[in-house]
């Protein structure tokens, strides 16, 4: 018998974190923001140059995904997960500035993978296919940044209820590792 969805808000704390175990499923609801490759790649420029970032990565938790235009009466339009391992170089690094939450599909590398344990963090797996599904739980969509990267620039979603799959936990237990 499958669980119900576990519900979780932002900010996300390290005590909603901590009891959340590799293959539950939940609805997240509170602001995320978007970010794909390109977009990593400059925060983490950012950071090396001691520039501030444009948003705060304590608490909430970034959707690699580049949402198509809205149609009329939504916030955005088609909004699926991006493949993960794209961000894999620059996940650590942001890992250890705060940031806790990712969002996206498929396997991580050994190096994310030990990021999320150190720095007690999550890697929530978003179902890919359904990205017009997913795209009804964004109540608001607004630029934050990049503006030049067009449908990659970062944006801050409000979403409600928005479901995932914690792929792996925060004791590094991975729903990709299944044996048998």
């Amino acid at each position: 018998m499958q669980k119900e969805r576990i519900r979780i808000s932002t900010p996300i704390t390290d005590e909603a974190i901590a009891p959340l175990e590799a293959g539950d499923r939940v609805a997240l609801t509170g602001v995320m923001y978007t970010a794909r490759d390109a977009a990593h790649k400059r925060l983490v420029e950012m950071l090396e140059r001691g520039e501030p970032m444009p948003f705060g990565f304590l608490g909430t938790a970034v959707y690699y995904a580049g949402p198509s235009p809205a149609r009329p009466g939504f916030a955005v339009g088609s909004i699926g997960p991006t493949t993960s391992g794209r961000m894999d170089a620059y996940s650590p690094i942001l890992m250890e500035h705060g940031l806790k939450v990712m969002i996206g599909k498929g396997l991580r590398n050994a190096e994310v993978h030990r990021a999320i344990v150190r720095c007690g963090g999550l890697y929530l797996a978003a179902v890919g296919g359904a990205a017009a599904l997913l795209s009804r739980t964004v109540r608001s969509a607004e630029l934050v940044a990049f503006p030049d990267l067009g449908t990659e620039a970062i944006r801050r979603l409000e979403v409600e209820d928005f479901p995932a799959i914690v792929a792996i936990d925060s004791r590094g237990r991975d729903i990709y590792e299944r044996s048998g």
